[in-house]
């Protein structure tokens, strides 16, 4: 009987690569050219990270414009010294003449920044003032309340503004008069918001960098 023949020696080589034929289930799919393994994986973490944090980031811009411009604390009508509209947009004229007839306070004035703004004409037992503010913004209207205020001893104050204008308004009067101040304010028409809120976060981000005092 032959013996069997000899195995050749081994040389240290696995012809299926390292110790035996991989499962296909711990095969991974070949980089793309000049990718390294992984780097597909890592652009996607990266974009939704960016992605989450742009969406946090909207939730809080339209949290704070909902809450500044939209839905601003405002006070209800009470007896005051003098009832003060801010020119600005359609509404708030007729609004200040209603609360001064209706006996809210004894002064009514009314910012007219130019010769097109209206006026009130007599109202029985009020007395109607009519001023320029000096800008003509909500800062110099703010200033004027401040110095009429020293002059009439005024030491409360309702203030006719615009929704969107409420907030604004409410901190340059805090920062000229000291007395109560209550808001009134007149919301816009539908067609006007988007122009009111873009412009109220400018002039907010003036306020509170460029022009921190009166």
């Amino acid at each position: 009987m032959s013996a069997p023949p000899a195995r050749p020696p081994w040389t240290g080589e696995d012809p299926w690569g390292a110790r035996g034929r991989p499962s296909a289930g711990r095969e991974r799919p070949p980089a793309g050219p000049g990718q390294p393994p992984g780097r597909g994986r890592g652009r996607g973490r990266r974009r939704t990270t960016v992605l989450g944090v742009l969406g946090v980031v909207s939730v809080m811009f339209l949290g704070a414009t909902f809450r500044l411009f939209v839905h601003p604390r405002r006070d209800s009508p009470a007896p005051v010294d003098a009832i003060v509209m801010f020119a600005g947009s359609p509404g708030r004229f007729e609004h200040a003449v209603s609360l001064a007839v209706a006996g809210y306070a004894p002064t009514l004035a009314v910012s007219v920044p130019t010769a097109d703004d209206p006026c009130p004409s007599a109202i029985p037992n009020v007395e109607v003032i009519c001023f320029a503010p000096d800008p003509v913004t909500t800062q110099g209207e703010s200033r004027w309340v401040a110095a009429a205020a020293a002059r009439y001893d005024w030491k409360s104050v309702l203030v006719i503004t615009s929704t969107s204008q409420t907030t604004r308004a409410r901190l340059r009067l805090g920062r000229c008069y000291s007395g109560q101040v209550l808001m009134s304010p007149v919301a816009p028409s539908k067609s006007m918001w988007p122009y009111m809120i873009a412009y109220e976060w400018a002039a907010m981000g003036k306020a509170l960098i460029f022009q921190r005092d009166c």
